[in-house]
């Protein structure tokens, strides 16, 4: 019987170096002999990245913060479906860049929509197929905000547009929703860690690695 992989997420607020993180820890786990799969939200099925294309780029206001929940969960349904639960299934570990602690946190804490709504959705959509472990790359607002200012300026300068339209919803909401993740590992300190992630990319790669050592440190076991 082939034994259900792992789900890790990795949250945080713009600029916080997921998508290389993630990238660094896949290679770590791939080294103790795990099958891994990298994926991203929104996004990571055909039909969830065409829903991203919606989502994260044009004006700030183009969604009603109640249909900006509605299309992140039809985007993650699609992406549960077709590519994190199949992965799990065969027992390889998945690492996600993002997952629904960012609609907890962008929608709700960051647009005010209601989180008993956002519960409902999640018990939908989601049910029992929720992360093993969130990891939740917390930093300054300003920095975290320069660091994907000066990525998004780098993809304008070449072949792709620039994914940038919650990076321009202003201060004040990039405030709440660094607060909200912080809320949401306080909430659920079992799931949750908060990795500060100011330091060198090696710093953090270690911080995030220790974390996975002690709290699955069964499951590398059981896959060495």
């Amino acid at each position: 019987m082939t034994i259900r992989g792992r789900f890790i997420t990795l949250e945080g607020g713009e600029g916080a170096g997921k998508t290389t993180q993630i990238a660094r820890l896949a290679d770590r786990l791939r080294a103790c002999g795990i099958s891994v799969l990298t994926t991203r939200e929104p996004g990571g099925a055909p039909g969830a990245d065409s829903i991203r294309a919606l989502l994260v780029s044009g004006a700030t206001d183009k969604w009603d913060p109640i249909s900006e929940t509605l299309l992140m969960y039809a985007a993650r349904r699609q992406h549960l479906t077709q590519t994190i639960n199949p992965a799990l299934a065969r027992g390889e570990w998945v690492l996600c860049d993002r997952f629904a602690d960012s609609t907890l946190a962008y929608q709700g804490y960051g647009h005010g929509v209601s989180q008993t709504f956002i519960a409902g959705l999640y018990d939908a959509v989601v049910g029992g197929d929720g992360p093993d472990l969130t990891l939740i790359l917390d930093m300054p607002v300003e920095t975290g905000l320069s660091r994907a200012g000066a990525r998004n300026a780098e993809a304008a300068a070449g072949t792709r547009a620039a994914e940038d339209r919650f990076e321009r919803m202003g201060m004040a909401f990039h405030e709440r929703l660094r607060a909200g993740f912080r809320d949401i590992a306080a909430q659920e300190p079992g799931r949750c860690a908060i990795v500060d992630a100011t330091g060198e990319i090696e710093a953090v790669s270690d911080a995030i690695w220790q974390e996975v050592r002690t709290r699955l440190a069964e499951d590398l076991a059981g896959a060495a």
